[in-house]
């Protein structure tokens, strides 16, 4: 009886493909525009029982008038790409919107520009940026996948050009430029001093120059290519502040977002060791004080890994400490992890492959040549090989 009676109540049938859905103009019209202006118009469906939808199929058309009814949608690799059009069409916002939240939750080197290409297609704003810089902050995986490879030419040097392209080195968007040619290189090759001109090569190092770009068969048969070369080995002979002169795009460095946003001063002696922590935003130019240290700290080893800042061993205005603080900036919070072996100030310390170095140190009576290890993941502290010297207020950097 139940349905006898809802089927009664129902007074227009949507159909998509084969798929016929009985509904009630009053709902459809008070939750999606395109049936207000279809059954409110002047158009011939607005007194037609039965309504043809064009352009969605059956099953997905099923999906979005039950969400109408129910306001609930599962939104699914599989469905995403034909949901989304779908919302679109019967401006459905929601959906729509929940299929771009999930396709961003699904940003990976392999498919951003695809995602990216899609979010165009559908005038997805929101989506269509967020998917473009994640391409930019992850290039040197992206360079790698069939998608980089199928751009078109217009795409990549969009690409390349960005000011925001996130690479430890320029070689990388070299490579990623010999690459894409040699993928079809016959159809292809023309269009190598194009790609060229948004390469970098002055910041390359002198040496790549020589033994890679030099080298490299596209660049010598191209005559223009090798005036981009000529212009880096210039670039390369000038002093430093000449240098500094030459303000053109391929001299200009990259700034890409994953560029440090804060610095935090950490401790420190005002004149006696403090427990003071402040952060300097770079784009606000502007100085914060953080949560305090727990306990007072100088002359200490402070560094980033897997999202925290550490700081290790120092002064506490009494004794050189073995213990070692790691401050969370989302919850604005310190806390005490494992500490070191031995008591260290003026030590070095840096990060290699998800490992913490402290390196030397002064450990109150004598210079320290020990070296020993962190491991965040099993929160252990553990030595090392030593220096061969002993050294304190010691510069530590990491070469990969």
């Amino acid at each position: 009886m139940e349905g006898e009676s809802k089927q009664l109540l129902c007074d227009v049938m949507i159909v998509a493909e084969d798929v016929e859905i009985e509904a009630h103009r009053v709902v459809l019209a008070a939750c999606s525009p395109y049936f207000c202006a279809m059954f409110t118009g002047d158009m011939s469906e607005s007194k037609a029982k039965k309504i043809e939808i064009k352009d969605v199929d059956g099953q997905t058309l099923s999906k979005l008038i039950d969400y109408i009814y129910t306001a609930e949608i599962e939104v699914t690799e599989e469905n995403v790409q034909v949901l989304l059009p779908a919302a679109s069409l019967l401006q459905l916002m929601d959906v729509r919107q929940n299929c771009c939240d999930f396709l961003q939750s699904q940003l990976h080197p392999t498919n951003c520009l695809g995602i990216r290409a899609f979010a165009d297609v559908h005038t997805c704003t929101d989506l269509l940026q967020q998917a473009n810089a994640y391409a930019e902050q992850h290039f040197p995986e992206v360079m790698l996948g069939e998608e980089f490879l199928s751009l078109s030419l217009d795409q990549v040097c969009s690409l390349i050009s960005s000011d925001k392209l996130t690479v430890s080195s320029e070689e990388k968007v070299f490579e990623a430029v010999i690459s894409w040619i040699n993928y079809e290189k016959g159809t292809r090759l023309e269009h190598m001093a194009k790609l060229m001109e948004h390469v970098r090569l002055p910041l390359l190092p002198r040496d790549y120059l020589v033994q890679t770009v030099e080298e490299e068969a596209l660049i010598k048969n191209n005559n223009t290519c090798k005036d981009f070369l000529i212009e880096a080995m210039k670039y390369h002979l000038l002093p430093l502040d000449q240098r500094l002169l030459i303000k053109n795009p391929r001299t200009k460095p990259r700034t890409p977002v994953s560029l440090p946003k804060v610095m935090i001063v950490v401790g420190g002696q005002a004149p006696k060791a403090i427990r003071s922590v402040e952060c300097y935003d770079f784009e606000e130019d502007r100085w914060d004080q953080i949560a305090e240290l727990p306990s007072r700290r100088c002359r200490a080893g402070v560094v980033f890994m897997a999202g925290h800042v550490y700081a290790v061993g120092g002064f506490n205005g009494s004794l050189r400490v073995r213990t070692v603080d790691v401050y969370d900036g989302v919850k604005d919070q310190w806390t005490s992890i494992a500490s070191m072996q031995e008591r260290r100030s003026t030590l070095g310390a840096a990060v290699l492959n998800d490992l913490l170095y402290a390196v030397g140190g002064f450990d109150g009576s004598t210079g320290l040549a020990s070296v020993e290890a962190y491991s965040y993941k099993t929160n252990e502290w553990f030595f090392v090989a030593p220096m061969n010297t002993r050294r304190s207020s010691v510069g530590v950097g990491v070469v990969e």
